[in-house]
């Protein structure tokens, strides 16, 4: 089954009040349900996240399942450095996540993953 991240846009004033829900049932000791996603208060802050390189970047990952962030990079045909900065991005949102492995030599490197399918977009109006 394919697994999807949600991204959605919605208001300032909609979050904070999604929070207050929250905190309010945990304070009561009820159990609240996770929701896993990304929240973005402007389309445009979701643009800034992804970014035409970004999605390479995930379509990548998903496809060719690279073995380190140097292989990544040849790949993509990108920088390595900007690469890196790149997946510190997705990764720090969740769009990724990086494993360490052991490569020959005993060597370390830090494999990327991508844990979902596609990503939805949600926008409230």
């Amino acid at each position: 089954m394919a697994r999807t991240l949600t991204i959605e846009i919605k208001s300032t004033e909609d979050a904070l009040q999604d929070f207050r829900r929250t905190f309010k049932a945990l304070e009561a000791g009820r159990r609240v349900a996770r929701h896993e996603g990304v929240y973005f208060t402007s389309i445009e802050a979701a643009r800034n996240l992804l970014t035409r390189n970004r999605l390479a970047l995930l379509r990548a990952i998903r496809a060719r399942h690279p073995g380190s962030i140097y292989e990544l990079a040849k790949t993509v045909k990108r920088d390595l450095k900007n690469v890196q900065q790149d997946l510190r991005i997705l990764e720090e949102y969740g769009l990724i996540r990086m494993t360490p492995a052991r490569r020959a030599g005993n060597r370390r490197v830090k494999v990327p993953e991508a844990p979902f399918d596609e990503i939805a977009l949600r926008i409230a109006i």
